[in-house]
């Protein structure tokens, strides 16, 4: 790529990638409507369910051949809000929903603690699922190993939610720069800024005087966390707290971290430094508004995840090769610059969109086909282990090491 004519190639391929991969999309559509419907089970009622259960429901309007069959949740209010909204089964036990076989594959909107236990007891039922980022509490490193071994072994279709990996530029620049676009990948940038906790103690608390009982299941919410006396904001807005959440880097960074993963190409984390804190919101929370890690890989790429919920001023997401450098800026745009810098850098647009729907279209594509979807569970496994080094590293105030011989993490 080191001529013009190169360069040039490799930008109109990238301003056409939406349209070509979108008629593609179409096409594969057509084709999995035609073949078996698919019944799909959600476990999880709250905020990130709804929008499961939303987009299933857009792709069963356009033809996709999918059907929200059943409902799953602790919270029996929830259950039964979603059961009449969307005509779905109540399962009130998430052991029956997958042991259903009336239901073909699993969406899992739970709780982080929750979701490998949600995952693991799908796979051994023989059930491809869709599952929430993060794969894993950070708290959670042998299950998260107990989890890939079941789908290696059980050749199940997983599709973790890091939905920016179907961005279909996005992923046409990940097999350029496999092909040698910007030369040898050196470093690289990604965050997530916003101003406000919304999404924390922003969470809705359904019911101020809700208690566990008979529709409230405190048991399965808690999973293997430690075990704590009930409270209505511990149980509705779980974001606030590190038994069931990491904050910042486990809530959001997924996103921005698991696509430059995937188009760096890099495997297992070599070290990975990080610092942060509660540096303005409080609000009983113990989780971190700002969080940021430095990752450095075995192949000699680091990567530098930055970010606060404290001010929305963000950085690029940059990819640095040896040849040239690939930047997808905040306020839309992809960039493509030659070393030397280029004093005018190329331009060609980009859509912003959380491509929530072509990644669930990709999944059910991908139970139907076996092929491999585009946010798969070896590729949640590495993203995973970084963050899970990162939250150890920012909790001990230590360096996390990771032998990719053993996949084991050390401490020091």
């Amino acid at each position: 790529m080191s001529s013009d004519h190169g360069r040039r190639e490799f930008l109109q391929t990238l301003g056409g990638a939406a349209a070509t991969t979108g008629t593609l999309a179409a096409g594969q559509t057509q084709v999995g409507a035609a073949g078996k419907r698919l019944r799909v089970g959600l476990i999880g009622c709250g905020v990130r369910g709804g929008r499961h259960a939303e987009v299933i429901t857009e792709l069963h309007n356009a033809g996709e051949g999918v059907d929200l069959a059943g409902v799953c949740d602790a919270y029996q209010p929830h259950l039964e809000r979603f059961a009449a909204k969307y005509s779905a089964k109540q399962y009130k036990r998430s052991q029956d929903m997958v042991n259903d076989p009336n239901i073909d594959a699993i969406s899992i909107a739970t709780p982080d603690r929750v979701h490998v236990y949600n995952a693991l007891e799908a796979v051994r039922a023989g059930k491809d699922i869709y599952c929430e980022k993060p794969v894993t509490h950070w708290q959670q490193f042998d299950k998260l190993k107990e989890l890939v071994k079941e789908v290696r072994a059980r050749k199940a279709i997983v599709q973790v939610g890091a939905q920016p990996t179907s961005d279909p530029v996005w992923v046409n620049a990940t097999e350029m720069i496999k092909q040698g676009a910007i030369g040898k990948p050196i470093h690289a940038q990604t965050g997530y800024f916003r101003k406000g906790d919304w999404g924390e103690a922003g969470m809705k608390i359904d019911d101020p005087h809700a208690k566990p009982g008979p529709d409230l299941d405190w048991e399965a919410f808690q999973a293997d966390a430690p075990k704590r006396p009930f409270t209505v904001s511990r149980f509705f807005q779980w974001r606030l707290y590190m038994d069931y959440c990491g904050g910042p880097s486990t809530d959001l960074y997924p996103h921005a971290l698991t696509r430059v993963i995937k188009a760096m190409g890099v495997g297992f984390p070599e070290q990975v430094v990080a610092v942060g804190g509660r540096y303005f919101y409080e609000n009983g929370r113990d989780v971190p508004d700002t969080f940021d890690m430095l990752i450095k890989y075995p192949e000699g790429p680091t990567i530098a995840v930055l970010g606060t919920i404290c001010n929305d001023t963000g950085v690029d997401t940059v990819i640095r090769g040896t040849e040239a450098t690939f930047t997808l800026p905040r306020l839309g745009g992809l960039l493509f610059d030659t070393q030397p810098g280029n004093k005018k850098p190329r331009h060609a647009e980009i859509s912003h969109d959380r491509f929530e729907t072509e990644h669930f279209r990709n999944f059910f594509q991908c139970v139907r086909s076996r092929q491999k979807p585009v946010a798969d569970m070896e590729l949640g496994y590495v993203t995973q282990v970084a963050l899970i080094m990162s939250m150890r590293a920012f909790v001990e105030g230590k360096t996390a090491y990771f032998d990719a011989a053993t996949e084991q993490i050390r401490m020091s």
